[in-house]
């Protein structure tokens, strides 16, 4: 099954779709069906219909229940990998205003507990200076005043220690000069001061060293439950545990080419000195 963007909201109805017609072929009615996959017969239907995504627990009970043969697990499977991803296409977030998704952003950071971030090419507003955060805006058509400012509100976040913070910054993403000298320097600057705090972990991976391992976007993981890969076009936000732990193994194969605390530092304030002189 081939990714298309913009179909991006069909599997869910097709996923209903399908395991309704596996239960009818097999002669089941929902009732029967539930008692065989030890769930209740409101919850099959509600799957049936569209209204309850299944875990993949729920869909391995389903297709033995109903014998499916191996091609069409396949297909379910791959519909239900589809169902639980989700297309934000950057033009689309420009038109409901780019303040609207800061909101959205927010609350995902309060509802969470674990972060982890590998920034491949820029600094994630949450690390941003007030200068950086204008600038990484600054080709919005859009007036971007109040997206400015929920940005810099979701900074606080940070000092909240019953969250747990991991940033893994690659060189690039440290030193593309996104601003002029002196205030890239400042922003490198409120990088390492960043290393201090108990619950922040900021790692930087430098461009020397071996390193077979090469990441293609920027991605965050949440709380182990929920991914947002980035590019130039938009964020793809991922919740299939498939593709959760794939880029938790990733981001532990990245962690282990960073430098944290004290190297950290060193490095950073060797990139700050480097924008002074």
């Amino acid at each position: 099954m081939t990714f298309d963007p913009g179909q991006l909201g069909q599997p869910k109805q097709e996923l209903a779709v399908l395991l309704r017609e596996l239960r009818k072929r097999a002669g089941l009615t929902g009732d029967r069906l539930a008692r065989r996959c030890n769930m209740s017969q409101s919850k099959v239907s509600r799957i049936e219909n569209g209204k309850v995504q299944p875990s993949l627990l729920d869909l391995e009970r389903i297709l033995r229940a109903v014998v499916a043969p191996p091609e069409v697990i396949e297909d379910v499977i791959a519909l239900a990998r589809l169902a639980n991803t989700e297309w934000q296409d950057l033009r689309s977030l420009r038109r409901r205003g780019l303040e609207k998704k800061q909101t959205e952003l927010a609350a995902l950071e309060s509802s969470s507990t674990e972060f982890r971030f590998f920034l491949l090419s820029m600094i994630t507003g949450l690390l941003s200076t007030p200068d950086y955060v204008r600038a990484s805006l600054a080709h919005s058509p859009a007036d971007v005043t109040k997206t400015i400012a929920r940005k810099l509100e979701r900074q606080e976040v940070l000092y909240d220690t019953t969250k747990r913070f991991t940033f893994l910054l690659t060189e690039q993403a440290v030193r593309w000069p996104l601003l002029p000298a002196a205030a890239m320097a400042l922003q490198i600057d409120r990088l390492a001061s960043l290393t201090h705090l108990t619950n922040v972990k900021l790692g930087v991976i430098p461009m020397a060293g071996y390193k077979p391992m090469a990441p293609m976007d920027t991605f965050t993981v949440y709380d182990n439950t929920l991914a947002t890969v980035e590019n130039t076009t938009g964020v793809v936000v991922l919740r299939d545990p498939r593709d959760i732990e794939m880029h938790l193994e990733l981001f532990s194969t990245l962690e282990g080419y960073a430098l944290f605390g004290q190297e950290a530092r060193a490095l950073l304030t060797s990139w700050s000195a480097a924008y002074r002189s």
